[in-house]
């Protein structure tokens, strides 16, 4: 990377977008995809673009993070000097954990006074794309700009809400911008993808300033506040982006990666790291069949799996038939269940001759360690 840049990762900024996975860990340690978590994709994003030093800011329910990042080998961010930090949810002159971005902002400013690095990626964990995070950098310095904020060109199928929106003018300067506006169906909107770049020093003496004056949102009292004053661009993001803003999105995503097209474009170009595990390769018994599927190492099959993603360590049992669902680690499926449009959590055991079924806008979904 040309510009020296430091990498600052969100891990728990989104966890009530989907409660029912983060409910024992972190939005950043979610499964996805057979053998990620969601954090593999900014982080990927941030070695592939020569930045090795991240910090990542947590607050509860981080333990299975820590186990998943480890000492940041498999990222190649085990160094003497950087590599992955964790960063503490509350600083040195509180005990209580921030409330709200800004505050974890404020918490970290002595990590970010430490570090000698030009500018500061700020991203969080609810975004799945393959970002360029050095050209977006390029784009900063190029427009001399105060703020950087990655969006993305999207219709929006329904009427919903939307945490931030942006208006940029034709040189890419932003104009307006609204947080949690309504938004009508079918109409298209430059969505805030929760990735932003600015300089070090510029972001510290914003945090101090912010902290001088009372100020809680960093949102509201600093974006939508100085978008006049404040030379705030907007970098438009092209390509496949996926934003996990409910269940039914994290399904839908899920689903989308059995594309050919969408895992070329996710997994083709830049590796995307993750913790390795070294499995056995999965076994198939005579009379399984899989038709579209992923499945991850490990896996013992013995029925049917179709258009469904299967973690590592999942045993489907005879005479099973597993259609469009996640199936996640070491769950274990008995003879003749059939499922249906379901998300399992990890460890999970479903019984014989069950039947469950949810729908693609509602899927079912069963918490870790249940059995039914």
């Amino acid at each position: 990377m040309a510009h020296s840049t430091v990498g600052v990762i969100f891990s728990n900024v989104h966890d009530e977008n989907i409660p029912e996975l983060s409910r024992h860990r972190t939005m950043a340690s979610v499964p996805f995809g057979g053998r990620y978590r969601l954090i593999d994709f900014p982080l990927s994003n941030m070695v592939n673009s020569g930045i090795t030093t991240v910090g990542i800011v947590t607050k509860n329910n981080y333990q299975s993070l820590i186990d998943h990042l480890g000492s940041g080998k498999d990222w190649d961010l085990a160094r003497k000097d950087g590599g992955i930090i964790l960063l503490p949810p509350y600083s040195d002159e509180t005990d209580k954990p921030y409330t709200t971005r800004l505050e974890a902002l404020m918490g970290i400013t002595g990590f970010l006074t430490h570090r000698s690095e030009e500018y500061v990626v700020i991203s969080d964990c609810d975004g799945i794309a393959h970002l360029d995070i050095a050209d977006i950098v390029r784009f900063h310095a190029e427009k001399n700009a105060d703020i950087t904020m990655v969006y993305h060109e999207e219709t929006v199928p329904s009427e919903s809400s939307y945490f931030i929106t942006l208006q940029p003018a034709s040189d890419g300067r932003i104009k307006g911008l609204k947080i949690n506006p309504k938004l009508k169906g079918n109409e298209k909107y430059h969505l805030y993808v929760n990735v932003m770049v600015m300089s070090r020093e510029f972001l510290i003496n914003t945090i101090q300033d912010a902290v001088t004056r009372g100020f809680s949102s960093f949102g509201r009292d600093i974006l939508t506040k100085n978008v006049d004053t404040l030379r705030i661009y907007g970098y438009e993001f092209k390509g496949y982006y996926a934003g996990v803003n409910s269940i039914q999105d994290y399904f839908k995503h899920s689903m989308e990666l059995l594309d050919r097209s969408v895992r070329d474009e996710l997994f083709g170009a830049r590796d995307v790291y993750t913790k390795v595990r070294d499995s056995a390769p999965s076994k198939y018994f005579d009379g399984a069949t899989v038709k579209n599927s992923l499945v991850s190492d490990g896996c013992i099959i013995e029925g049917t799996v179709e258009n469904s993603i299967l973690f590592r360590g999942v045993k489907v049992g005879k005479g099973c038939v597993v259609r469009n669902s996640i199936v996640m680690q070491d769950t274990v499926l008995g003879n003749n269940v059939q499922l249906d449009c379901v998300i399992t959590d990890k460890n999970v055991v479903v019984r014989d001759n069950r039947k469950l079924a949810g729908c693609e806008t509602l899927p079912y979904f069963i918490g870790k360690g249940r059995m039914l």
